[in-house]
């Protein structure tokens, strides 16, 4: 399968590579497009349906289906029956072998990405695979569920994020979890670099039963806040209505304890 992105564009724009976890056809991937095709040239790869909650999954047993989309007039775009990360993978590996990628955006998620919430989320191991890649990368999420919500107060914000990384780049193997507030009558009073929220979900099982008669249960539950008096993280930044930009990273090693861990376990 040929792609088709233009050498002479390629040449003098930078390469921006699109996905999400929402799947193709959501509203939150159409506004992106649209941001990052004021930017440079965008290339969309991006889950034929949703893989939210998909964490950093990959598919290793079973076929990929990929098919060309024409959802996004004039930007070349394929959509996949994997995960997010598949697709990143697919268009580094595949699609665009031997080009450039410039820079991986991921979603607009439906819904927030902060505090615990990115060890799960397809939108962020997207681009957390990038960063593995040693591409710069940004996860975009709006604090908001539905499938028409809003998006029209991220743009500028969005579009201030995406033009400052692509000019001066991230530290290698670095992304970006971007959480915008929900709308509301208050303009968004501007972007704050934090932390992630030391936080976990205290998660409820509904057991149910199927007309057939098979039980089933139906996950639900609530976010706990450790810290609801900090003022550095990005929960708090998005209850003040701040953009939360919070620097990620794949290397999960408590450095911290590695030495006191050693010599725990291994000392004479």
């Amino acid at each position: 399968m040929k792609t088709s992105v233009s050498k002479k564009n390629n040449m003098s724009k930078p390469l921006i590579l699109v996905t999400n976890d929402d799947g193709i056809t959501s509203k939150g991937i159409r506004e992106l497009v649209n941001i990052a095709s004021q930017l440079g040239e965008v290339f969309v790869v991006a889950p034929d349906s949703p893989q939210s909650g998909m964490g950093h999954a990959i598919t290793v047993d079973k076929t990929l289906h990929v098919k060309k989309s024409h959802i996004f007039e004039g930007i070349a775009s394929y959509e996949c029956s994997g995960t997010p990360a598949d697709c990143v993978k697919l268009a580094k590996h595949h699609f665009l072998k031997g080009k450039k990628i410039d820079l991986v955006l991921s979603g607009i998620n439906h819904g927030n990405n902060a505090s615990l919430s990115v060890i799960y989320s397809g939108t962020m191991s997207a681009a957390v695979e990038a960063a593995i890649e040693g591409i710069p990368a940004i996860g975009f999420s709006l604090d908001q569920f539905g499938y028409d919500i809003d998006f029209s107060h991220t743009r500028s914000y969005a579009a201030t994020i995406i033009s400052k990384v692509l000019n001066d780049g991230l530290p290698k193997h670095m992304a970006l979890n971007v959480n915008f507030p929900k709308i509301s009558d208050e303009e968004i009073k501007g972007i704050k670099v934090v932390r992630q929220t030391n936080g976990y979900w205290n998660e409820e099982f509904d057991e149910r039963v199927s007309p057939s008669g098979r039980p089933y249960f139906w996950m639900g539950g609530e976010f706990v806040n450790r810290e609801p008096e900090a003022t550095d993280n990005d929960i708090w930044a998005l209850e003040n209505n701040y953009v939360a930009v919070v620097p990620v990273h794949y290397d999960r090693t408590d450095y911290q304890s590695l030495e006191k861990l050693g010599e725990q376990f291994f000392s004479k």
